[in-house]
């Protein structure tokens, strides 16, 4: 999901951090300290964040991807390893697999969810799998039922996205919580925002000892001649990142009751949309915290009228995009011998799959006008009303 990052203010942008007072004293206070890397604010913010997911283990790294790819290092997944996860999401976690040397396998989605389908997965099981990726995609829980089953009758470990869905909730426990390891991404247009950063959460406690060894070199390693294989690399959070976080968790409550009145109006205003379905929330899953609002196109709407339709928006000042583009679909992937086809369900609803601006400070008169842009849209493309 690429945005333009130089829009002008009188833009409603897919995303906006919501901070407040907290968040400019913490940095502050962050910013009065002799430590800027390395210091309390980033073991407070570790503590609190894994209480509030109930893991024994939070370790602070500098983005989802490169917490991802020292999962995999410290697993021991490299070349020759596969890693089965899904080609439609938040793109930078999967690259992690491409990063640590090992090949992603991609398995195809449940059609309504947009997660990745366990029993697709499970197809793609092969004696050099060694472990599953797998996303809350946009803040729907996967079904870790099904997948941490596949896990443990294959012997795999299960690794858990939830870079898009902090705060959502599936059969009385939240999300990060259903993992060997869970990884959070807090970059927008996460509900936790710190600018950039990340957070991997665990309760194996050999595991987060070697994930903070990787992720950082001490002052005092810079004599050590015990640095071999095991070379760490610098994926630390700052300390003023961390102050950003430890405050955006406080006051997490806040922040997604904000996002779900935006919600609330987003659905209001869909009921006059003819065809348009609310959206979807399967069964077990408690609470949703969508990450972005995302409507879902019938197939009556070309790939070029989708593209129209962002075109229209970004007119009226509106900031969408498609959500994604399928890594099976991308250079690199499509090398190694991806290619269109292979996962129908990722690519039928990627390819009318359109996100909208979701933050705090979106009112209801702006949601109204979003809509009625968007419906004016569907008809100038020629397409009609949408259909989920």
């Amino acid at each position: 999901m690429d945005t333009d990052d130089e829009l002008p203010d009188d833009w409603l942008r897919l995303s906006e951090p919501d901070a407040g007072e907290l968040e400019a004293d913490l940095v502050q206070a962050a910013l009065r300290s002799p430590r800027w890397s390395a210091g309390t604010m980033v073991e407070r913010f570790e503590t609190a964040f894994a209480r509030e997911v109930g893991r024994e283990h939070a370790v602070a790294v500098a983005s989802g991807t490169l917490g991802t790819w020292l999962v995999l290092r410290a697993l021991g997944i490299g070349p020759g390893d596969e890693v089965i996860a899904s080609a439609y999401g938040w793109h930078q976690v999967a690259h992690a697999v491409t990063l640590a040397g090992a090949r992603v396998v991609f398995a195809d989605i449940d059609y309504w969810s947009g997660c990745l389908d366990p029993t697709r997965a499970a197809a793609q099981v092969t004696p050099r799998t060694r472990a599953v990726l797998a996303g809350n995609v946009n803040g729907h829980p996967a079904a870790w039922q099904g997948l941490r089953r596949l896990a443990d009758e294959h012997g795999l470990r299960l690794i858990e996205d939830s870079t898009e869905a902090i705060g959502s909730v599936y059969q009385g426990r939240p999300v990060g919580s259903f993992g060997d390891v869970a990884v959070f991404d807090f970059s927008q247009p996460s509900a936790l925002c710190t600018g950039e950063g990340g957070m991997l959460v665990t309760d194996d406690h050999r595991l987060a000892s070697e994930l903070r060894y990787l992720r950082a070199r001490s002052t005092a390693d810079r004599r050590s001649v015990s640095v071999g294989a095991r070379v760490p690399v610098q994926a630390t959070l700052s300390e003023p990142a961390a102050a950003l976080g430890l405050a955006q968790l406080a006051r997490l409550a806040e922040i997604l009751e904000r996002r779900k009145a935006v919600e609330a109006s987003y659905l209001e205003q869909m009921l006059s949309f003819e065809g348009i379905k609310p959206p979807y929330v399967a069964p077990g899953v408690e609470a949703v915290h969508w990450m972005l609002y995302v409507v879902h196109l019938g197939k009556r709407f070309t790939v070029s009228a989708c593209a129209q339709i962002v075109e229209d928006l970004a007119t009226e000042c509106i900031e969408s995009v498609l959500y994604c583009q399928p890594l099976h679909q991308q250079h690199h992937y499509v090398q190694q011998g991806w290619k269109r086809g292979a996962l129908p369900l990722a690519e039928r609803i990627a390819d009318r799959a359109l996100a909208l601006p979701l933050h705090g400070a979106l009112q209801a008169e702006h949601v109204e006008f979003i809509v009625k842009t968007l419906k004016d849209s569907s008809v100038n493309v020629g397409a009609g009303a949408a259909i989920y």
